[in-house]
């Protein structure tokens, strides 16, 4: 899949400033002649009638600020669809993207989804108009409210009235909003009951397909036309370093490749976003998406053995239904997952970043009995095991 002819110094975008004409030309030619490379599967994204590829480049890791290949090669299979987002890669994430799309000569080819985590109608405008500077655009072609969690933003009028002033202005196309955590269910009826919503992205991986809450809510939402996306399409353990071990392969597809292609294999999604922060992970989903080929009866029974040996490593992030068994206010969904963060992403950074940002009450873990919060998980997640694990990586 790749092209011979780009030699592994450009694949890996090694090189400083002054090398980044060398770098980018070999990339514009590829893209130029591309016309001959098996391309990406498209689906249509809900009322917006636009046609996106199933496979979309998430930005949580950020991109390099001078120029990623990862966009490039993607762009050479149409993947044209970049997910950025205002406090990706500490507030880097937008602007490397638009470098490399500049310097490709894309900046205005590629569908871009940005997002901000302001709620308020002032709050939102601004980051809209931060984020246009910083992608170095005139409109972005879907803006998300950021990981809501509460469906109280949906009904705020101000915010309303601000978000339809923005899409007869030009600066969005389309407006919706991430969500993963406890409330997935009931904000997607809430996006199904409300025009506005033109696309959601939740959390929908392979350890939800016999959730009837979730699944009613997205037919819910499906009838409503509101295009889905899904994200955590992996669903990482907390804690478990090497817990996708206990995927047995039965066929050609690794387990990274066989739960994304579950999650094709659902005619209400749209997409799933992945975060693929090296060339190697980008060209096994492109892979996985190209092979037309359907996972059979072995591969989804490997799916459903693995799902049950690593259900009781993996949080949902209903943490309203385990913090609320205790009389403190800890934090256990965003504590577990800045634990996966670490220990699945690899991304120490970010992982304690996260942890950091909640307020000290909300990380205490020393002297607090977890069991109440263990027998109230409807999944069995080892809570008090994986918090002790917390406390040793982040203290």
């Amino acid at each position: 899949m790749l092209d011979k002819s780009l030699s592994r110094r450009h694949l890996l975008g090694i090189g400083g400033v002054a090398s980044t004409a060398a770098l980018v030309s070999p990339w514009l030619e590829a893209i130029a002649n591309a016309a001959d490379e098996p391309k990406l599967p498209r689906r249509t994204l809900g009322k917006t009638g636009q046609q996106i590829p199933i496979l979309l480049m998430g930005g949580g890791a950020g991109f390099d600020r001078t120029f990623d290949p990862k966009i490039a090669q993607g762009l050479r299979h149409g993947l044209d669809y970049i997910d950025a987002g205002r406090v990706y890669a500490n507030g880097t994430c937008e602007s490397s993207a638009a470098n490399t799309l500049a310097r490709l000569k894309q900046i205005d080819k590629v569908w871009i989804t940005s997002k901000t985590d302001r709620f308020d109608a002032a709050g939102f405008e601004k980051d809209v108009d931060v984020s246009l500077k910083d992608l170095q655009r005139q409109s972005i072609d879907l803006y998300f409210l950021h990981g809501l969690d509460d469906p109280a933003p949906l009904a705020d009028k101000e915010l309303l009235k601000t978000v339809e002033r923005l899409k007869k202005s030009g600066k969005i196309k389309y407006f919706g909003f991430s969500c993963h955590d406890g409330t997935v269910a009931e904000l997607l009826h809430k996006a199904a009951a409300l025009p506005l919503v033109d696309a959601v992205m939740f959390r929908y991986n392979f350890r939800q397909y016999g959730n009837k809450e979730l699944n009613l809510a997205m037919d819910a939402a499906h009838k409503a036309n509101v295009g889905l996306i899904a994200m955590k399409t992996q669903s990482s353990e907390a804690g478990i370093q090497d817990a996708w071990k206990k995927f047995e392969q039965t066929g050609k597809w690794t387990k990274h490749q066989a739960v994304l292609k579950a999650v094709w294999a659902d005619s209400r999604i749209t997409a799933a976003v992945s975060h693929m922060d090296s060339l190697e992970k980008l060209q096994q989903n492109i892979a996985a998406a190209l092979d037309n080929q359907k996972l059979g009866v072995m591969d989804w029974r490997a799916i459903e053995r693995y799902a049950k040996a690593t259900r009781s490593d993996a949080c949902d992030g209903c943490g309203h239904i385990c913090s609320g068994a205790l009389a403190t206010p800890v934090d256990i969904a965003t504590t577990l997952r800045s634990v996966m963060y670490h220990d699945v992403y690899g991304d120490r950074d970010k992982a304690h970043r996260v942890f950091r940002a909640l307020p000290l009450a909300k990380r205490q873990i020393d002297g607090i009995d977890f069991t109440p919060a263990e027998r109230a998980c409807p999944y069995g997640v080892k809570i008090g095991a994986h918090m002790q694990r917390a406390k040793a990586l982040f203290g």
